[in-house]
């Protein structure tokens, strides 16, 4: 729970009181929305579903590390952007929700392009990758189509649960609320 002083007027205030009477209340700031299950739920799906992205394409550039030479690079910027969406989606951060849709749609368009090529690999002429066959590869690669679209939808869903609702309660064992006593003005 966060606990913060809502207002911070230097000068005294008739309305508000004098600044002691005004930093005496504090308000409590809580999230209602994050208690709900489905909520819990969503946002475990989003962070799941983004280390497990990471972790085939991880898999993907160590497989086939010596045929990937140009690629290399963009599949190891996808882990290490994946895996830093996933620990702020973790900490109920709502903004890298559609960063995460985005970057699915990419990784899935560069999925639907390259899964063909593994299986293509298996032909004569073309070099072999070292640590698992082409086809295994190219599976892997195909599968990382469908799990980008579920990104997309449950980073979507995610986003429209809103993680960033506020609720402000005042704290009993801050105070008299000083914003509702009625002060007599000398006419």
């Amino acid at each position: 729970m966060v606990r913060s002083i809502m207002s911070t007027h230097a000068s005294p205030d008739p309305l508000w009181g004098t600044p002691s009477e005004r930093h005496a209340t504090e308000v409590a700031v809580t999230h209602p929305n994050r208690d709900k299950p489905e909520v819990r739920a969503t946002r475990a799906t989003v962070v799941l579903l983004l280390l497990i992205s990471a972790g085939l394409v991880l898999l993907i550039a160590i497989a086939g590390w010596s045929l990937l030479s140009g690629a290399l690079p963009i599949q190891l910027a996808f882990v290490v952007i994946y895996l830093t969406l996933a620990f702020y989606a973790g900490r109920w951060n709502r903004g890298v929700l559609p960063v995460a849709a985005a970057l699915a749609v990419l990784l899935a368009i560069f999925a639907l392009v390259a899964g063909p090529a593994w299986f293509d690999r298996e032909k004569a002429g073309f070099a072999a990758p070292a640590f698992l066959n082409a086809e295994l590869l190219g599976l892997l690669t195909l599968i990382v189509i469908p799990v980008q679209m579920l990104v997309i939808a449950f980073a979507m869903r995610g986003f429209g649960q809103g993680w960033n609702v506020e609720l402000e309660q005042r704290d009993p064992a801050g105070g008299p609320d000083i914003r509702t006593r009625v002060h007599a003005r000398p006419a």
